[in-house]
């Protein structure tokens, strides 16, 4: 097992790394604040891990309440929200319970959200079974739901206690799940550790093969990488908006084809292509790199286009990004590979060619 500490001080909480982790509920314990814990899944996660995840937690001596949700992006609203302060409210949980959350970066961020404002903030723990949530979401403290004009718009930063990555729990990823963690693993190469980005070209087929050692330490970096941003600027106010290399044009592929029809890595690498081919038209990158950035994307079998919406469609959407400052967009481009900035230069006549060229 590996551990590395997000160091935001009183506030610091270890993340854990490592295969076979979901069965050791004693990591658990000790950051539980008393002996009621609530573990909400999806109805995809729940049957392949909850009975003997919640299981592992009685033999512990604590007391379970179970909250099972629909799956998927589209189910990131209020509505099922709800559902979790439903079960919490039903089994009269109270201000010491410990939210646990078990699944992917959608499980993960609606728990993060229930837990800041239930009874105005209880604890939670994330417990990621996606590679995309191991390596970005669970990690940081970002927390929200989505709306019809927007993608993660209403949320909150609130740090979990504890990070929990199992890389077994992998092992029952599908295919199409797994590339798209991919898309965020790239990222951190791409905006800050050129040679993180070196040894993902050379271990790809090792990473999409699901070799635990790769995986691992793939997730070892990539939370170090976030880890990292996340102290410098916890509520991104600068550094951390790096983060969100592709996200801008990735939102509105979302937001405009409807949320669940692309995942959402799949949307942030057909971003990151984009901002590269952005970057190229503002003279900060070569053709050989926005060629080496497709490239990467496609052998990890991820979008190197974006959704034909339309350029007046994308800059509809990207004008509601979180992002616009003062009413004018900011974007998250490459000055270099291994290298973002977050700009406010692109003249929407470059934005708009981009759009129509990666479209």
């Amino acid at each position: 097992m590996r551990t590395l500490n997000v160091e935001l001080a009183e506030r610091s909480y270890p993340i854990r790394i490592g295969a076979n982790l979901l069965g050791q509920p004693g990591l658990i314990k000790p950051y539980v604040k008393t002996r009621r814990v609530a573990v909400i899944t999806n109805d995809v996660v729940g049957p392949l891990y909850l009975d003997a995840f919640v299981a592992g937690l009685e033999a512990e001596g604590l007391t379970v309440t179970r909250i099972i949700l629909p799956d998927g992006e589209a189910h990131k609203d209020w509505p099922t929200l709800n559902l979790i302060f439903d079960g919490l409210l039903g089994a009269r949980c109270d201000r010491g319970t410990t939210l646990i959350a078990l699944g992917g970066g959608v499980v993960g961020d609606m728990v993060g959200f229930a837990a800041a404002t239930y009874q105005r903030g209880v604890p939670f723990i994330q417990v990621p079974t996606t590679l995309l949530s191991q390596v970005d979401s669970s990690v940081g403290g970002k927390t929200a739901i989505n709306h019809p004009l927007g993608k993660n718009m209403i949320g909150a930063f609130y740090q979990p206690r504890l990070v929990i990555a199992d890389t077994t729990a992998l092992n029952t990823l599908p295919d199409r799940e797994l590339k798209a963690g991919l898309a965020e693993v790239i990222k951190y190469g791409l905006i800050r550790d050129l040679p993180f980005l070196d040894w993902i070209e050379a271990n790809l087929e090792r990473l999409l093969a699901r070799d635990q050692d790769a995986l691992a330490e793939a997730v070892d970096r990539s939370c170090r990488n976030k880890a990292e941003v996340v102290v410098a600027d916890e509520t991104e106010q600068g550094e951390r908006a790096t983060l969100n290399l592709g996200h801008t044009f990735g939102h509105a592929i979302e937001t405009g084809l409807g949320y669940g029809e692309w995942l959402h890595g799949e949307a942030v690498a057909a971003g990151a292509v984009m901002a590269a081919d952005l970057s190229r038209r503002l003279g900060w990158l070569s053709d050989a790199d926005v060629e080496r950035v497709r490239a990467i994307h496609a052998r990890a079998g991820l979008p190197v286009k974006g959704a034909p919406l339309g350029a007046d469609r994308y800059l509809e959407l990207m004008a509601h990004d979180k992002k616009v400052s003062d009413g004018t967009l900011r974007l998250v481009l490459l000055k270099q590979i291994g290298k973002a900035v977050i700009t406010a230069e692109a003249p929407v006549e470059s934005i708009r060619a981009t759009i129509e060229a990666c479209c």
